[in-house]
């Protein structure tokens, strides 16, 4: 059993050979990010691809990223192998981007047997340990079994009901500038500004060259925004980076977390909700 939910890149190399050790490539490119990549991808030895876009979101709403139904992210975790004694390692080619996102998604389905690799893909690169180029593997479909965790997922009413309490608070993981309506939105049909009564915490001041802080620093940070709240909500763009938050609160000791699924795609596109600028 994982003591932590993040792992260094020494500890997951000396590793490698574990019996029930399942490392999930979970990247996917910034929507803000306009760059294209040439290089040949590579992935870490091992590594099974986590399809964050095409397999474990809804493709029946509208919105992107959006959490699987506890019974479908059953069948698509067995798929991928995994096994209720799995040992899931989680990293991505950024660095600390969309694998915290796989790692919440895991929490929410009730499974605690997983860490986020720090540092990612560059973190392992700079130690010259083992990569490979991905290829198709046949995978034994696993007994993963989710135990749900409903309260770490928040809809748009229970948003609009947060912002009245006095115990509750929202954090918003965007850039300053999208928080205040100053940078336009990456989605044009999406509005601007932030949700009344939340927080700036960009997910980048929780960094620190690309990998998170210490959990002394992250329990400063977030003691200084919370104020005593009994609970955090964290929102972001489409969840993505709301994740690293819930895994920064969680190294910080913060128990009582969730991810506001649809963020503020949801929020700013949806008529008749509150905005501030």
């Amino acid at each position: 059993m994982l003591t932590k939910s993040i792992i260094s890149v020494d500890d997951l190399y000396h590793n490698l050979d574990s019996e029930n050790l399942i490392i999930l490539d979970c990247t996917i490119a910034k929507i803000t990010d306009k760059s294209t990549i040439s290089e040949e991808k590579k992935q870490i030895k091992g590594a099974v691809f986590f399809d964050i876009k095409n397999v474990f979101s809804d493709k029946e709403t509208s919105l992107p990223n959006t959490v699987l139904s506890p019974k479908e992210f059953q069948e698509k975790a067995q798929d991928l192998g995994i096994n209720k004694d799995s040992f899931i390692v989680c990293y991505d080619d950024i660095g600390i981007y969309a694998s915290p996102r796989v790692w919440w998604m895991f929490q929410l389905m009730g499974f605690q047997n997983i860490a986020v690799l720090d540092g990612g893909l560059p973190k392992w690169n700079s130690k010259k340990y083992p990569v490979e180029v991905p290829c198709k593997k046949q995978l034994k479909k696993g007994n993963f079994i989710v135990n749900y965790k409903p309260k770490k997922l928040k809809f748009t009413q229970d948003v609009l009901t947060a912002i009245e309490d006095q115990n509750i608070l929202i954090v918003d993981a965007r850039s300053k500038g999208r928080f205040l309506g100053i940078d336009e939105e990456p989605r044009k049909e999406v509005k601007s500004g932030h949700i009344p009564n939340s927080v700036s915490l960009p997910y980048s001041e929780i960094q620190e060259n690309g990998k998170m802080k210490s959990s002394k620093a992250l329990k400063a940070i977030f003691d200084k925004i919370s104020k005593n709240k009994k609970e955090l909500i964290f929102s972001c763009g489409t969840g993505i980076t709301a994740s690293i938050l819930a895994l920064g609160a969680d190294l910080a000791g913060i128990e009582k977390v969730a991810v506001y699924d649809g963020s503020w795609t949801e929020w700013g596109s949806t008529e008749n909700l509150p905005i501030e600028l």
